[in-house]
């Protein structure tokens, strides 16, 4: 199990991180370094290296929340073993996760409610290919046990 909290973590933090460092490069006019001090501004840090800790504490943290409903839900093991279920689970949770950490988490570290604009869309459409996908596909279901919470 470990093995699969460590692959899915580790290409969560990539695939999002380089997905929103292409976003303010290419697109808002930002730069990564300013991106990654901005993570690292919720809880009163300024440096990159911080913002980039944070940033793959919080896609293992993601990782494990996954792995851990995975293993007591028979529903979800079900629906990813049915045709396409990589698909469908992580269409679901990548938005998932993005809904829960701009909505509240992040007004609770920063005390302000978050700006829904076309920015903000954009990063629920982004998270199913790049957290929903690398998380569900990394965390193999193959071999879990299927049905009923074990």
């Amino acid at each position: 199990m470990s093995s699969r909290l460590v692959r899915a973590g580790l290409l969560t933090g990539i695939s999002d991180g380089l997905f929103s460092t292409v976003l303010v490069t290419f697109f808002y006019g930002s730069t990564p370094a300013r991106l990654w001090q901005g993570v690292a501004s919720t809880v009163g840090a300024s440096t990159v290296w911080v913002g980039l800790l944070m940033h793959f504490g919080v896609a293992f943290g993601w990782s494990a929340m996954f792995l851990f409903v995975v293993l007591r839900a028979g529903w979800v093991r079900s629906l990813l073993a049915s045709p396409y279920g990589t698909i469908k689970v992580a269409a679901l949770y990548g938005p998932f996760v993005w809904l829960v950490m701009s909505l509240v988490v992040i007004p609770i570290l920063l005390h302000h409610a978050p700006a829904i604009s076309f920015r903000w869309w954009v990063q629920v459409i982004g998270h199913f290919p790049f957290v929903g996908l690398p998380i569900v596909a990394s965390i193999n279901y193959q071999g879990l046990p299927r049905g009923p919470a074990a």
